[in-house]
């Protein structure tokens, strides 16, 4: 793959400090505590006119007590295979360790450019420190401050040389993006890992697994989107620790940016409040929604229990009612894709457009018939209706007592646009002008 840097390293050597520097986004969670990340993290940096990728990667330790310690590993690995050069980041303040004697030799064996970063050289007798690393053999070694920004231009003035090509600023500008939401522990990496087919997020049975937004490029059976992977979101008097406060900050600004959310709930739970919350903010930023009840394959059923527990969903979410379920399980494989085609079934009429001589023959007949009621002995007329160009499916009212009109029959409206137009899992907006 051209124009992509892996930044690798043992934990807390200021490997997400330097991804967030070089992309210039806090989108890389930092602590002092290591092992904070986990997961592969891609972002896209620029240097002198030159757009590469750049992958943050987990601390990679062997004989920690970290129970991720392998699965950190074999996501360290696959970077390296991705990657077409590689940051092998250490830190001047503690010195050359075994563990990166041990880690250098694994990244030889990667047989791709490498550019030694010793981290926190803060000042010029820690950046004289910074020279025991070249016992690694492993070329030229750059002291740097991924803190505040010291010594990296030189680094990535010698790191774009390897680049082939100028690079894509974003290759994922104008692609559609879909979030993968939910409770902690409900399977969104499972999810992610099966439509992908390969392991891009750490799954295990513990909730809190997934720290980072995770994204992704799915490519297959004829659609093209990107894939986000979230951390679970929890009510807020459950976080009690900063590393999950700023993922499930991570999970909203995920909300924020994508096209349509998959919310993914546990069968075996049903739809709780949270669930229910997280479908209203949804709703209120106008998202496309998907329901996807996960682990269908532990739920005892006949043939009435995926209606009835439709039914009571629904009933739960009022007002909320154009939202589709798919009732599906991540580890058995069963409607995973079912998922994928009602999520991109979502998008397609989010932006969808009604021409405006459609919107005024399919529903000024149906106004004709049932009239706004009248208020304080004033009629109410509607003349014409367009629909407005919006992120959202939002449509204008034009008629001569715009203040007048009541909510129930704007309820009505919306419902005879969903009946005569597809906006399944779609919120709609209805504004009223005077004509």
């Amino acid at each position: 793959m051209s124009n992509v840097v892996a930044i690798v390293g043992r934990p807390n050597v200021g490997k997400s400090t330097f991804f967030n520097r070089l992309i210039e986004k806090r989108e890389a969670i930092m602590d002092d505590m290591p092992g904070v990340t986990r997961d592969r993290h891609y972002g896209y940096a620029e240097w002198t006119g030159k757009f590469f990728t750049v992958i943050d990667t987990g601390g990679y330790v062997v004989g920690s007590d970290d129970k991720f310690e392998a699965q950190i590993r074999r996501q360290v690995a696959i970077a390296l295979e991705e990657a077409a050069a590689v940051i092998f980041m250490v830190d001047c303040r503690d010195g050359l360790t075994g563990y990166d004697e041990e880690f250098a030799n694994i990244i030889r064996q990667s047989k791709k450019p490498v550019f030694v970063a010793a981290n926190k050289a803060d000042t010029p007798d820690k950046s004289f420190l910074a020279s025991e690393f070249y016992a690694l053999k492993m070329g030229e070694v750059y002291p740097i401050s991924a803190e505040n920004g010291g010594g990296t231009g030189e680094l990535l003035d010698e790191l774009i040389k390897v680049f082939p090509v100028e690079g894509v600023e974003d290759p994922h500008a104008g692609i559609p993006k879909i979030a993968i939401l939910g409770r902690p522990n409900v399977g969104k990496s499972s999810l992610l890992n099966v439509l992908l087919g390969q392991e891009r997020s750490i799954v295990t049975d513990e909730a809190g697994t997934t720290r980072d937004a995770i994204h992704s490029r799915y490519t297959m059976f004829g659609k093209d989107f990107i894939l986000i992977d979230t951390a679970g979101i929890r009510k807020k008097s459950k976080v009690h620790e900063d590393i999950e406060f700023y993922s499930v900050l991570r999970s909203l600004r995920a909300l924020e940016e994508c096209d349509v959310c998959i919310v993914v709930i546990d069968a075996q739970r049903g739809l709780e409040s949270q669930d229910v919350s997280i479908i209203a903010l949804a709703q209120k930023q106008g998202k496309g929604i998907v329901v996807m009840v996960n682990k269908w394959d532990l739920i005892d059923k006949d043939t009435n229990t995926a209606d009835k527990m439709r039914k009571e969903m629904l009933e739960s979410l009022a007002p909320i009612q154009y939202v589709p379920f798919v009732f599906a399980s991540a580890l058995e494989k069963q409607r995973i894709f079912q998922v994928v085609e009602k999520a991109v079934e979502v998008y397609n009429n989010k932006i969808k457009r009604i021409p405006t001589s459609q919107l005024n023959d399919a529903l000024l007949p149906e106004i004709i018939h049932y009239p706004p009621p009248a208020i304080k002995g004033k009629h109410i007329q509607i003349k014409y209706i367009t629909q407005v160009n919006a992120a959202t499916p939002t449509f204008a009212f034009f008629c001569n007592l715009p203040q007048y009109i009541q909510e129930s029959y704007q309820r009505f409206l919306e419902n005879k646009l969903r009946d005569n137009f597809d906006f399944t899992g779609v919120p709609v907006r209805l504004f009223f002008r005077k004509k």
